[in-house]
C-alpha cells in the first residue's frame, strides 16, 4: 500500500499544484492546500484504499481546503480577488499554434514562472521546488549552493511574485523566446536529479528523468523550430539510454568504462542522434546541442578506448566559450586526461583548486583521486577519495568511493 500511495503522490503532485495555482493564482495557497490534501490522503487511503481517480480526489479535497481558508481569512481572499482581476485584464495570452492552450498545465506553469520580473536563477529555483517537486536540497545541488541559501532564494522569489502582483498566465507568442532558456534549464535540472540523485539510498530517480523527457517532448511539439529544444531532448535521450547499465546487480555504481554497452537502449540512442543533427544544423551551436553531441560520441563508441576523445575535447572547448563554468572545465579536464594522459588532466584539475562553486561537488575530488591513482600517487589519491566520500550524497556513490579508498590502502607511491 505504501509504495502505491507514494507512486500516486509522485505522479499527481505536479498536476495538482499546477491546477491549483491556475485556479487561485496564488502559489503559497496552492502549496498549502496541496500539502493538506496529501496529508488527508495519508489518513483515508490506507483504510479506504486508493480511489479510482486519485487526482480528482486530491483536487476536490484541496479545493475545499482553499475555499475554507478564503472564507476564514477575508483579507487574504480580497487580495486574491485583486490578483485574479489583474490576471484577467492582462488577457489569456497563448502561444501561437497551440490552439490556445499548452498541452500540459505543468509545462504551462514552467513558462509562467519564468517571468522576467524575477532574477533568472530565482525563476529556475522556484520552478524546480514548487512545480517540478524537487526538495530544497535537490534544488541546491543543481545550483551548487548550500540548502539554506537556496531556501532563502525560493522565499525571495515567492515574495517578489506576491508583492509585484505577477499574474499566473500563459505567455504570449512574442514572450516565449525570452522565457525558453529558463524553461530548458528547469527541465534539464529535473533530468539531472533523476539521472544522478543528490541524496538517498539510490543512485538514480528514473521517474524524474522520465518526467523531464516527457516535458521536453511536449515542448518540442509546441516549438518544433527551436533547435535548442531538439538539443535538450536529444541530450537527455542519449544519456538516459545508459541508465540501466549504470547500476549493478546489487545496486552498485558501474562506471562508463565498465558498463555493458549491450544494455544501452539503441532505439533511444538513434532518436537522440537524429536530434543532434537537427540541433547543430542551421545556425550557431547552442549549449544543449553541443552537450548532446558529446553524449552521442560516447554512445557511438564501442568502448572507452575507442571513444573520439579529441573531438570531445574540442566540443568542450566550444561549451566553455558558450557558457564558462567550473563544472564544464572539470569535465574537459577529464577528457583531456583520456586524450593526453593523466598528468595533463591533473594539471587542469589543479587549476580549479579553490573554485568556490566546486566546494562540496564530489565529482571534483573523485576525478582527482582517479588521476592520482593512475599516476601511482596512492596516498594523495586516498586523500582525494576521503574528501569525495564526505561530499557524496547517495549510498551507491559512497560505496564506490569506499572501494576506491580501499584500493589505495597499503599501496606505496610509485
Amino acid at each position: 500500500m505504501g509504495s502505491s500511495v507514494e507512486a500516486v503522490f509522485r505522479e499527481e503532485r505536479g498536476r495538482l499544484l499546477a491546477a491549483l495555482v491556475r485556479r487561485f493564482g496564488d502559489l503559497d495557497l496552492a502549496e498549502e492546500v496541496a500539502s493538506e490534501a496529501v496529508e488527508a490522503a495519508l489518513v483515508h487511503w490506507p483504510a479506504d484504499g486508493v480511489p479510482p481517480n486519485p487526482g480528482a480526489w486530491l483536487m476536490t479535497t484541496a479545493r475545499r481546503r482553499a475555499v475554507d481558508r478564503l472564507r476564514r481569512d477575508r483579507t487574504y481572499a480580497a487580495r486574491l480577488a485583486v490578483l485574479q482581476v489583474e490576471a484577467e485584464r492582462a488577457g489569456p495570452a497563448a502561444p501561437a499554434g497551440t490552439g490556445g492552450e499548452l498541452p500540459d498545465e505543468r509545462l504551462q506553469l514552467f513558462f509562467t514562472c519564468a517571468h522576467p520580473a524575477l532574477p533568472a536563477e530565482d525563476r529556475v529555483a522556484l520552478t524546480l521546488r514548487c512545480l517540478a517537486g524537487l526538495t530544497t536540497q535537490e534544488v541546491a545541488r543543481a545550483f551548487l549552493l548550500p540548502p539554506a541559501t537556496m531556501a532563502k532564494r525560493i522565499v525571495r522569489a515567492k515574495k517578489k511574485i506576491r508583492e509585484a502582483r505577477i499574474p499566473f498566465r500563459v505567455p504570449g507568442a512574442d514572450e516565449l523566446p525570452g522565457r525558453l532558456p529558463g524553461v530548458l534549464q528547469v527541465i534539464y535540472s529535473v533530468f539531472t536529479e533523476g539521472y544522478a540523485a543528490s541524496t538517498g539510498p539510490d543512485l538514480q530517480r528514473p521517474d524524474l528523468a522520465q518526467e523531464a523527457i516527457r516535458l521536453a517532448r511536449i515542448l518540442r511539439r509546441l516549438l518544433p523550430g527551436e533547435r535548442e529544444v531538439a538539443g535538450l531532448l536529444g541530450l537527455m535521450l542519449l544519456v538516459h539510454a545508459r541508465h540501466e547499465a549504470r547500476i549493478g546487480a546489487d545496486g552498485e555504481l558501474v562506471l562508463l568504462d565498465d558498463q555493458d554497452r549491450s544494455r544501452w537502449d539503441r532505439t533511444m540512442i538513434e532518436e537522440g542522434q537524429g536530434l543532434v543533427v537537427e540541433a547543430l544544423t542551421g545556425g550557431p551551436p547552442g549549449l544543449y546541442g553541443v552537450q548532446a553531441a558529446i553524449a552521442a560520441l560516447h554512445d557511438e563508441a564501442a568502448d572507452v578506448a575507442t571513444t573520439d576523445w579529441p573531438q570531445i575535447v574540442a566540443l568542450y572547448d566550444v561549451l566553455l566559450a558558450l557558457a564558462p563554468s567550473p563544472v564544464i572545465a572539470l569535465n574537459r579536464a577529464v577528457a583531456v586526461a583520456m586524450r593526453d594522459g593523466a598528468e595533463a588532466g591533473l594539471a587542469l584539475l589543479d587549476e580549479l583548486a579553490g573554485e568556490p562553486r566546486l566546494n562540496g561537488y564530489h565529482p571534483y575530488p573523485t576525478a582527482r583521486g582517479d588521476l592520482l591513482h593512475r599516476l601511482g600517487r596512492h596516498r594523495a589519491a586516498a586523500d582525494a577519495y576521503r574528501q569525495a566520500l564526505g561530499w557524496a550524497g547517495t549510498e551507491p556513490e559512497r560505496a564506490h568511493l569506499r572501494r576506491r579508498l580501499e584500493a589505495c590502502s597499503g599501496e606505496g607511491d610509485d
